[in-house]
């Protein structure tokens, strides 16, 4: 990463950094999971504002919020995927499926009503074959 913020979550936080190697295997926990996508975190000052907001999220939603790191070479793929175009984002999973994504940096409150809203709301039902 370009970012020592960033690596700190990777390195001292020991947040699982998500690749091509073991996406696969993060979309398929089970429970609740936050990918954090970056961005250039030289051109978005943003990107370093959330790398220290994330941690205090995470222990604001104990046991709830179970970050990881994805891997700049693989954002774009998950941008995509996810229907998530801005940097830095927060993509929330439960089950491998989105429930929900917060973009940029928001007031703490914000954050604290949304995440829960996200966390809160029920699986889409699924289609019976």
């Amino acid at each position: 990463m370009e970012s020592p913020l960033i690596d700190r979550l990777v390195d001292e936080l020991h947040y699982p950094r998500v690749d091509a190697s073991n996406l696969n295997d993060i979309l398929a926990e089970a429970g609740e999971r936050v990918l954090f996508l970056t961005g250039d975190p030289v051109k978005n000052l943003e990107t370093n504002d959330l790398a220290v907001i994330l941690p205090e999220l995470q222990r604001a939603f104990a046991g709830r919020l179970n970050p990881a790191v994805v891997d700049r070479s693989i954002e774009q793929s998950l941008k995509e995927r996810f229907d998530i175009w801005p940097v830095p984002s927060l993509i929330f999973l439960k089950d491998g499926e989105m429930r929900g994504a917060i973009a940029k940096v928001r007031d703490w409150a914000d954050y604290l009503s949304e995440i829960a809203t996200i966390l809160d709301r029920p699986a889409a039902p699924r289609a019976l074959h």
